[in-house]
């Protein structure tokens, strides 16, 4: 999960698995894999910098990182 700040200032939370784009359009929107659109205060590199952090965290980036080396 991730913390981000709506347009409004509101905070909220949202897990980064659901997550599929990052843009900046040129206000931050991320598009859910649903094909929600959330429009956020975040810079862009801030959110990627969250997602990535996230997916470290719960060790996902290392479960890609094992299958890539064994199908070499």
């Amino acid at each position: 999960m991730i913390p981000l700040l709506r347009l409004n200032g509101n905070r909220f939370t949202l897990n980064a698995l659901l997550i599929e784009q990052v843009e900046s359009l040129p206000d931050t929107t991320i598009t859910l894999i649903n094909g929600k659109k959330l429009v956020v205060k975040n810079p862009e590199n801030e959110v990627i910098g969250l997602i990535t952090n996230y997916y470290q965290k719960i060790g996902l980036q290392s479960i890609h990182r094992n299958t890539g080396d064994e199908s070499e």
